[in-house]
């Protein structure tokens, strides 16, 4: 049997019972990206991108997710803040807030993707990126960017496109 703990990581706890394919794949995801989640740095924008697109870029419907980072940029655990359906998420400043203090985190890059394969920001996806920003500068984590997703070939990035 798997269980989350407080970040939401899979541990490993004595069975209680039958598991569904999806937590075992679930748990199978997290202790793989966990291994290399360990030694991971953001140095090459390119590689987040390729690594978000295929977390996120097949799904049918919209998620949220945060990359935290220690203060030299390694990657030190990826959350799902939110959950949504085809054209939307809901993602509250407050429970974000929360998150990365959980985390211990520095920094922080944030995804989403849009199902419909286009990956132009709407406002209120430049508008919660600001909210975003300045709740986290209040406990001294930075958001470094914020990626939008899809299953093709096409990212944006909300700091090169200068919106950070």
């Amino acid at each position: 049997m798997f269980a989350r703990d407080v970040l939401g990581h899979y541990t490993l706890t004595p069975s209680t019972g039958p598991q569904t394919e999806e937590d075992i794949l679930a748990a199978a995801e997290d202790i793989l990206a966990r291994r290399l989640y360990r030694e991971a740095t953001i140095s090459n924008p390119r590689d987040m991108e390729q690594f978000l697109r295929m977390r996120l870029g097949h799904l049918a419907h919209e998620v949220f997710d945060a990359v935290w980072l220690d203060n030299r940029h390694r990657v030190i655990g990826v959350e799902r803040l939110a959950t949504g359906t085809v054209d939307g998420a809901s993602v509250h400043p407050r429970e974000v807030v929360k998150a990365a203090l959980r985390a211990n985190a520095s920094a922080v890059v944030f995804s989403h993707n849009h199902p419909s394969g286009l990956t132009t920001e709407s406002q209120a996806d430049k508008q919660i990126t600001k909210e975003l920003q300045a709740a986290l500068a209040l406990v001294g984590t930075r958001v470094l960017d914020h990626l939008i997703v899809s299953a093709g070939q096409e990212c944006t990035s909300f700091a090169a496109r200068g919106l950070l």
